[in-house]
């Protein structure tokens, strides 16, 4: 899997989602919280399957 989503990115997804599992967590917002999963997972991983599927980035590319 060829990364394709960009660190500013990665880093807020990654926050977004421990946000979204903290206040699901705490019984601030309904179960849908635990979906912040979705969001943190791809931000670990820098890799998102839509991206992919629709062959869109947000990492910058290399110019030759």
């Amino acid at each position: 899997m060829k990364q394709n989503i960009h660190n500013i990115e990665r880093v807020v997804r990654v926050v977004a989602g421990l946000g979204l599992i903290a206040l699901a967590a705490t019984g601030t917002v309904g179960w849908w919280g635990w979906l912040g999963v979705v969001p943190l997972a791809t931000g670990a991983i820098g890799w998102c399957p839509p991206y992919a599927m629709f062959g869109f980035s947000t990492c910058k590319t290399k110019d030759a």
